[in-house]
């Protein structure tokens, strides 16, 4: 039988490899990254108990309010993609860094300063390092 190799079961198992190194303590929780095609997910997990301490999204409704107008508007359907790629990928990262900078503060009000990063088998750069380097200025370090 042939196995199907896909870039999601790649990160997979990059995430799964680097997850038995990286471990979140109650002294130095883990701070989880997702990203999806659309949104960026967040999280500090205490791997210890289990247990999720702070989160963030860029779907949630009052983060929702900060991001109004860096989002472009959608191309018509059957219109020529031309410009509309570029101003995307920069609304993301400036989504991307609300998120990280949203979750650090939310941690700094909990007590949390230390974390230990989880890139989630994701290359460091684009919107993974944009919420990255949010959180450090938010007051976060890793």
């Amino acid at each position: 039988m042939t196995v199907k190799k896909t870039a999601r079961a790649a990160r997979q198992r990059r995430h799964e490899r680097v997850r038995e190194r990286v471990v979140g303590t109650p002294q130095r929780p883990r701070l989880c990254v997702f990203r999806s095609l659309n949104h960026i997910y967040a999280q500090i997990i205490d791997d210890r108990a289990g247990r999720t301490l702070v989160a963030a999204s860029d779907l949630e409704a009052d983060f929702r309010s900060q991001l109004d107008g860096k989002k472009p508007a959608k191309p018509k359907k059957g219109a020529a993609q031309t410009e509309a790629a570029s101003p995307a990928g920069k609304a993301k990262k400036d989504a991307a860094g609300l998120v990280g900078g949203l979750l650090a503060r939310r941690a700094v009000e909990r007590g949390i300063k230390m974390v230990v990063f989880d890139r989630g088998g994701y290359r460091f750069h684009g919107r993974v390092k944009a919420l990255a380097d949010a959180a450090r200025e938010a007051g976060l370090q890793f």
